[in-house]
């Protein structure tokens, strides 16, 4: 969804839908992993984790979450503003694990948008991770963000 920050304001309990699907490689995995310092074996090793819990390597729950950042844009697009923040999260849960090579996408509900200082706009949205083909979700999270005009 495209929307003006004067549109914004209108359109809290809006369903923002889904995003496209996007895959967790095991290249994108290993790369988290450089990036963070969190190479446990049940991310990395690709022939342990075959003998572990999940019967195969599985992505980072903070690579899911970060993920949310390229699948939300799909969702919402705030076109005259000057400026976009990502503010925080109040709640975040991963239910489920994403295995290499799985495909998620995010589905979104705009909650609430209020007014904040220096002519912006605070939102905040309820989104759901979907792995394509599981009955339960890789992340549910509600996101804050800021819009300045």
């Amino acid at each position: 969804m495209r929307a003006t920050f004067e549109e914004l304001k209108k359109l809290a309990g809006t369903d923002l839908g889904t995003s496209g699907w996007k895959t967790v490689s095991q290249d994108r995995i290993d790369t988290f992993a450089d990036a963070t310092d969190d190479h446990q074996w049940i991310h990395v090793d690709v022939e342990k984790a075959k003998q572990g819990p999940f019967g195969g390597p599985i992505a980072h729950g903070y690579l899911t979450l970060s993920l949310v950042i390229p699948l939300w844009t799909e969702l919402l697009d705030v076109e005259d503003v000057t400026t976009k923040v990502n503010y925080g999260l109040n709640k975040v849960r991963f239910p489920a694990p994403v295995a290499a090579g799985a495909r998620i996408r995010a589905a979104g509900r705009l909650a609430d948008v209020e007014e904040v200082a220096g002519d912006g706009l605070q939102i905040t949205a309820d989104l759901v991770v979907e792995i394509e083909g599981a009955g339960k979700p890789a992340c549910v999270a509600q996101l804050l963000a800021r819009f300045y005009r």
